[in-house]
């Protein structure tokens, strides 16, 4: 048995999604008038319960009481057509030899569907878990807690790949080691600190063989 678990993030860690998700809201709320970036930035990692509450706030009025199912339908239309791995992810998938799973606060057939529409599926199986069974939300531990027991493994035998800041307090909150993915970041090899810095997936294999080392 492998001494090391991986668990990846999904949104975007895996997939390139946090984009889609956003220019829903816009598509949805035109009178927001935000840039598809900002948004990102504000919203990344955050629970769809703020972010919907914090729309609502910022226009003036209460949401429609079915927005939620309005938004979620749309994300869907452009997953469907425009969603795909981040870059370097099957190749580093296809390379990467410990076992590993997904710990995603979306909702369970928004998971199956951004791995589907992916390609990224056959690569984890049933190895999925999402807020909504667990019933916690990162920065909260309890999802990558989870997940650890659900493959079989303490936290300290346990690496968290994130690019959110709330995934990355949820890690260290579960006591496990945490690497950002931080596109176009410089590779690090600072072990020992709160979390290491990946720029590039290509370079997560490497990385993680590095800290298997202290396991």
């Amino acid at each position: 048995m492998s001494r090391l678990c991986i668990i990846f993030d999904l949104d975007g860690t895996l997939v390139d999604s946090e984009g889609l998700c956003n220019q829903a809201f816009l598509d949805l709320l035109p009178e927001i008038g935000e840039t598809l970036e900002s948004m990102v930035e504000r919203y990344r990692g955050t629970k769809l319960a703020l972010i919907l509450a914090d729309l609502g706030a910022r226009i003036g009025r209460p949401l429609p009481p079915n927005f939620e199912a309005t938004y979620r339908a749309r994300v869907s239309e452009l997953f469907r057509t425009d969603l795909r791995p981040t870059p370097g992810t099957i190749e580093m998938l296809e390379t990467l030899s410990y076992p590993k799973c997904v710990a995603s606060s979306g909702p369970p057939t928004k998971i199956a569907e951004a791995l589907l529409s992916s390609g990224l599926s056959k690569y984890f199986g049933d190895h999925v878990f999402s807020s909504y069974e667990v019933g916690s939300w990162k920065p909260d531990p309890g999802l990558f807690l989870h997940a650890a027991r659900s493959m079989g493994y303490s936290p300290n035998q346990c690496i968290v790949v994130e690019d959110s800041p709330v995934g990355l307090q949820a890690a260290a909150a579960a006591g496990m080691t945490a690497i950002h993915y931080l596109p176009g970041s410089q590779y690090s090899e600072m072990f020992g600190q709160s979390h290491a810095v990946v720029g590039r997936m290509a370079d997560l294999p490497r990385l993680i063989d590095a800290a298997s080392q202290g396991v």
